[in-house]
């Protein structure tokens, strides 16, 4: 069976983003191009961040790249903590939805990170 194996989040400045997303999961990239950032995930997976897809990035959001944490809701709480503290921008406080404690982050470009419990 073929399997997604790459995550594309469109951004305005692929560096200015790689350097968000590096430092806010302390990874660095494996592959970087002028608009074109990819990180290795773990397992064949990546995340990449992309300014070369389209001019007006302006259209409504979709989907979150998600960080899944063991020791929640603690641990949540923690990283909701760690993220206000460098300045990152946070769209939904942390409460306890149907999955468990969470909270929803954004980049710089307005894409959407969630910060929540494995199921």
């Amino acid at each position: 069976m073929t399997r997604p194996n790459m995550f594309i989040v469109h951004v305005s400045d692929a560096p200015k983003s790689a350097r968000f997303y590096g430092d806010l999961f302390a990874m660095e990239p494996v592959f970087e191009a002028p608009r074109f950032i990819a990180f290795e995930l773990g397992g064949g997976v990546q995340l990449a961040l992309w300014s070369g897809a389209a001019e007006d990035l302006s259209g409504p959001r979709t989907s979150e790249v998600c960080l899944n944490l063991d020791g929640a809701p603690a641990s949540v709480d923690a990283r909701y903590e760690e993220w206000t503290a460098k300045g990152v921008t946070i769209v939904e406080e942390p409460h306890d939805a149907v999955f468990g404690r969470t909270f929803v982050a954004a980049d710089p470009d307005g894409n959407l990170i969630r910060v929540a419990p494995f199921d």
